[in-house]
């Protein structure tokens, strides 16, 4: 489309679709060009229209791809929506790694490179902090207190630390004290602890908790030493007194911390935790496909691309099953599904069951299997060669899978701890996120928004649906702006300070 002709009021996604989106709001009467109909009703952007007579009981393809069931007889031009669209279970075949295909990974004189930090063992680092983590929520206001001493201002003679940075959350205690509940919290905690994001680290417990520092470290295999400091409040003196000791600890750390140094290094080492929320229709049309694109140019750089958010997979799994690259690879995957729907969610209001959030359906989305349907395109259209429990190391390369809550601060905070040093988040509302201890770049899905936010929003993926822009040319764009935010160019989230109260592991214990 050239971008001085006028825009179709509808789009055609694919041509056994039985549904049209409208590009913008449309008045009753419309005529739809190339239809032999009109719209019957008014219809904001980005909803669906009837593209022809759709019998009760037969499929809603968008994609074509299933995203439920006429729940009546719908006219053609007539709008389809959560009103009548009914969201029930259909079979879906996993056909495990039958259109698996390797990915041409691109010869290494030909790859990407960016300013990385490359630390003692090799690992690569996007940003400079110091880190004071939380073993329970009762040292959550210490690591605070000693976060926030460090002002820009003291900060000032150390230009190569990016800050330091509070990890507290609300559990660590009043849990189980074996199973995987203190497990997950555990890989969590030390996944911040060794990332290497991370110059240093303190840890900080009450000295009482079901999280005991020893634990925690024998656990995970860390052990004290000139980049990890640990206290507990019981035996440092009590509040005043281990803030205190907390702030001399950091200020002893800084100058080792300062010394570090960017340098060239292969786009590699760039892994990225894809994340999507305040999601519209339009989700599935510019931003996720685009940043889609961005992966596959990643990954045949060698880079990992993370998708996550196992509720925001669910009915469209298949699709990803069959790109495995062996069949046990798609097996975990099922495994993951088949806990959530039979053991953690199952009879619960939650987003795997059905009902999306109140904004996700302002905008368009009927129900969870078009929710689904746009946000595994984040992950690109490349082979999946693996699959992680929430917060599990990845080692793998490529593109991958990690189990986690469709919750964005949830998530990441598991993508991050498995290895991630870059965040890419879509939204078609406008969600306002931050991470520390990485950048995460805020992918706009439509211009209006965009516009209305841009102090919040790095990329305007709207320019696709303006037609200036293809999905091809915006993952270039994308992948070049990846580049230079590994490299430290700050992201909008970060000139707005946002990140210091989004760690939130995830908790799938009881608490008694």
């Amino acid at each position: 489309m050239s971008a001085t002709q006028p825009a179709a009021p509808v789009i055609r996604l694919h041509a056994q679709d039985n549904v049209l989106i409208a590009r913008t709001e449309l008045s009753i009467g419309t005529p739809v060009p190339g239809e032999a109909f009109s719209i019957r009703s008014q219809v904001p952007a980005g909803y669906k229209i009837a593209a022809r007579a759709i019998a009760r009981g037969e499929p809603i393809l968008k994609y074509n791809t299933t995203i439920g069931f006429a729940g009546a007889d719908i006219a053609p031009g007539a709008l389809v929506s959560g009103h009548n669209i009914e969201f029930r279970e259909f079979d879906r075949d996993y056909a495990h790694a039958r259109d698996f295909v390797p990915v041409a990974l691109l010869p290494e004189a030909e790859r990407a490179t960016f300013d990385g930090i490359v630390r003692e063992d090799g690992r690569v680092a996007t940003r400079n902090f110091i880190g004071v983590v939380a073993t329970v929520n009762c040292s959550a206001t210490v690591v605070h207190k000693i976060a926030e001493w460090f002002t820009p201002e003291r900060l000032a003679d150390y230009p190569n630390v990016d800050g330091v940075v509070a990890f507290a959350h609300s559990t660590g205690c009043g849990m189980e004290m074996s199973g995987e509940p203190m497990a997950m919290l555990q890989r969590t905690l030390a996944g911040y602890m060794r990332h290497p994001n991370l110059a240093a680290v303190l840890v900080v417990g009450l000295g009482c908790e079901r999280n005991q520092i020893n634990a925690l470290l024998k656990a995970e295999g860390l052990e004290p030493g000139p980049r990890l400091h640990a206290f507990t409040m019981q035996d440092t003196g009590g509040t005043r007194k281990t803030i205190a000791a907390g702030v001399a600890a950091v200020q002893a750390l800084l100058p080792d911390a300062n010394r570090a140094v960017r340098q060239p290094v292969p786009a590699s080492h760039i892994s990225i935790g894809l994340q999507c929320g305040g999601s519209d229709s339009f989700s599935s049309i510019t931003a996720n496909p685009a940043l889609g694109a961005a992966m596959d140019i990643l990954v045949r750089h060698g880079g990992t691309a993370i998708l996550s958010e196992t509720p925001e997979i669910y009915g469209v799994e298949h699709t990803l099953t069959r790109r495995a690259a062996s069949r046990e690879v798609g097996e975990k995957l099922v495994e993951r599904i088949r806990w959530w729907k039979d053991s953690y969610a199952a009879g619960r209001d939650v987003q795997i069951n059905g009902r999306v959030s109140p904004g996700n359906q302002a905008g368009g989305l009927a129900n969870i299997f078009e929710k689904s349907l746009g946000s595994s395109m984040k992950g690109g259209t490349g082979p999946l060669m693996g699959v992680y429990r929430y917060a599990e190391p990845i080692t793998q390369k490529g593109f991958v899978f990690m189990d986690s809550p469709g919750f964005d601060p949830v998530s990441a905070t598991g993508q991050i701890a498995s290895g991630a040093n870059l965040i890419c988040f879509t939204t078609g509302r406008g969600s306002m996120f931050g991470a520390k201890p990485v950048p995460s770049l805020k992918l706009a899905t439509n211009s209006p928004m965009y516009q209305r936010l841009e102090e919040d929003m790095d990329i305007n993926c709207g320019e696709i649906l303006d037609g200036t822009a293809t999905i091809q040319s915006m993952g270039e764009h994308i992948f070049a702006r990846i580049l230079a935010a590994a490299s430290g160019q700050r992201t909008k989230s970060e000139l707005l300070g946002l990140g210091d109260h989004e760690f939130a592991p995830w908790q799938i214990g009881i608490t008694g």
